[in-house]
């Protein structure tokens, strides 16, 4: 099912945007945005028709479809040690909307968020963007380890959020249930609010237990908020599709009203939100397929780059990228650009821009695609030296 000659590159070079197929030569092979090369299940696909076969496109509930609040919160009970209730999520535009809706909530101009270095730049756009100000908690950048002693000594009055990326985009680290909960011990100490990105928590590996922040401990559910997406799971990013969930009703309610959802100002697809239903509720045998996929290719790349010389892999436990590092002395940009030029492969350089200071000396690779594609890409890299 994830071969190559189920890939449809026409359409690949048309529509898939963000640095990758449709915004490229020909001849260069994407590996950069965490974005699959394989179409979305025939259940999703077949779901957004029958939806529209009545061609009604009505307004929906301000906080979303309650099919759609009903499938996340059975997702995350049933698979993610979740205890929540359908009017404990909120539908937003994406996973995205949902951090940046967050930051504008719990920060005031001059506030302060702690976030991991490295991480995906979204977690450090999302507090600028509110006029919150950074402050950064060291993570190792092979094995995802948080520096807590730092953690703690970061905090101070102005500290108002401490954001976390479970899994760890790009380390790929999987947080135990007993780390979440000396972060959710940290942030109750001093009355913090805690953000928690879970938009890869489908993607892990190895049967790795996955619980979600707020089932750790009664700190983690106060004053705690989840966000969740469906574009990395099911390869629906185009639909802009995301949830927040919160099990406080009271605080989602209030954040509900305060970032304009109860009016016509802010809202959702509905037709997104009835995709994101039947993913959860019709794809997740193609779902099972395709991790099964992505934790062989996972394997591949490994084992070609752990014989490369150029550079030595780290071994994430969820995600579909791999955040190697480079072994020649060159810089993350340095590197990209020359594989760019002499391999024809795009991937995603370890540098502040995209994940933070923490991260040089890294490349990333995107993984969820072919083995065919993977292989030759991974040749390509490694032969450009």
């Amino acid at each position: 099912m994830f071969t190559n000659t189920e890939i449809n590159f026409e359409a690949l070079r048309k529509k898939a945007y963000n640095g990758r197929w449709a915004t490229l030569e020909d001849g260069i092979i994407p590996l950069t945005a965490a974005d699959p090369d394989f179409r979305m299940s025939h259940e999703i696909e077949q779901g957004i028709i029958d939806y529209i076969k009545d061609g009604y496109l009505s307004y929906g509930p301000f906080s979303g479809l309650p099919e759609f609040k009903e499938s996340v919160a059975k997702h995350f009970n049933t698979g993610k040690k979740g205890n929540f209730t359908p009017e404990n999520i909120l539908a937003v535009n994406s996973a995205a909307q949902g951090m940046f809706l967050i930051a504008k909530y719990v920060l005031g101009p001059g506030e302060e968020a702690i976030i991991f270095d490295p991480v995906d730049f979204l977690f450090k756009k999302t507090v600028e963007a509110v006029g919150g100000t950074i402050r950064l908690c060291s993570v190792d950048s092979t094995t995802g380890d948080i520096d807590l002693e730092m953690l703690v000594s970061l905090i101070n009055p102005k500290t108002k959020l401490i954001s976390i990326c479970n899994p760890h985009n790009p380390v790929g680290r999987v947080y135990s249930k007993e780390i979440l909960k000396k972060i959710s011990e940290i942030a109750a100490a001093h009355d913090l609010w805690v953000m928690s990105d879970e938009i890869w928590s489908d993607i892990v590996y190895d049967g790795i237990e996955f619980n979600t922040y707020s089932s750790v401990s009664e700190e983690a559910k106060k004053k705690s908020f989840t966000v969740f997406g469906f574009s990395k799971s099911f390869g629906i990013a185009g639909l802009r599709i995301g949830a927040v969930l919160c099990n406080d009703q009271e605080i989602l309610d209030d954040f509900t009203e305060k970032s304009n959802f109860n009016s016509t100002i802010e809202g959702v697809s509905t037709l997104s939100q009835i995709a994101a239903s039947v993913a959860i509720e019709k794809a997740k045998p193609w779902f099972n397929d395709f991790l099964t996929h992505l934790q062989h290719n996972r394997d591949l790349a490994h084992t070609m780059l752990s014989n490369s010389g150029v550079l030595t892999p780290n071994s994430p436990q969820a995600t579909f990228v791999i955040f190697p590092k480079i072994e020649n002395g060159m810089s993350s940009d340095d590197f990209a650009q020359h594989v760019l030029k002499q391999g024809k492969v795009a991937i995603v350089p370890g540098s502040e821009r995209w994940f933070g200071a923490g991260a040089e000396g890294h490349i990333r690779i995107c993984f969820s695609t072919s083995q065919e594609i993977l292989t030759e890409g991974l040749h390509r890299i490694i032969k450009s030296f």
